[in-house]
């Protein structure tokens, strides 16, 4: 696969990552009394703050710089939300559904820009959990809360196995698009299995137990 057909596919990806990452920093906002404006940005943050790490690190110019549709696909997210809110507010799990599609999608985005630009596989890996992971963590710091990759149900962990997916799919060259469809319902599926049934990794506690 040329670098030109990857980075077509990573423009895709990234438009509809940046779509369900906005849907669901936004919808987290709604409840911190932040207003539009302040929501926009939330929603941007959290859709662009890891891809924009990613691209640093590459040194590369990031890639929202130089496309104007992440903006207008996270004001169209922020003018759904507004929009249908009172039909997509019903669903319980809305923020878990947005925020699961858009870490499967960045992680895979992530993953195969990082391969495009010459990194080994490992290195590409730990890419697309920093594109997938780390603008949640930025959203989740500017609000206060924990950032969800610290404290709930098999998050980087979830990222990781889908970039060990799309691995091993290129290595038994599974055609193009289906490594990228597997790697990221991969990362949505562990993401469900892990919130269903509570999968977590053991808690840090080094303190001494009292006698």
């Amino acid at each position: 696969m040329t670098i030109h057909s990857e980075l077509s596919i990573i423009t895709v990806l990234d438009l509809l990552g940046t779509l369900a990452f906005a849907i669901s920093g936004i919808r987290l906002a709604s409840g911190k009394n932040i207003d539009w404006f302040g929501a926009y940005v939330i929603g941007l943050i959290t859709a662009i703050g890891g891809g924009t790490t990613r691209d640093l690190i590459l040194d590369v110019i990031p890639f929202w710089l130089e496309d104007i549709k992440y903006l207008i696909t996270t004001a169209f997210a922020l003018l759904v939300l507004i929009i249908f809110k009172n039909r997509l507010f019903r669903w319980k799990n809305t923020l878990f559904i947005f925020d699961a599609i858009g870490l499967g999608l960045f992680t895979v985005t992530g993953l195969i820009k990082s391969l495009a630009f010459g990194l080994p596989i490992w290195a590409s890996v730990i890419m697309g959990v920093v594109t997938g992971a780390l603008g949640g963590v930025i959203r989740d710091i500017i609000i206060n809360e924990v950032p969800l990759l610290f404290r709930k149900d098999l998050y980087a962990i979830a990222s990781i196995m889908g970039g060990i997916m799309y691995y091993i799919c290129d290595q038994f060259e599974v055609l193009i698009p289906y490594q990228e469809i597997i790697a990221v319902l991969t990362v949505i599926f562990i993401r469900i299995i892990a919130v269903k049934f509570h999968l977590q990794l053991p808690k840090l506690n080094l303190s001494e137990s009292s006698d």
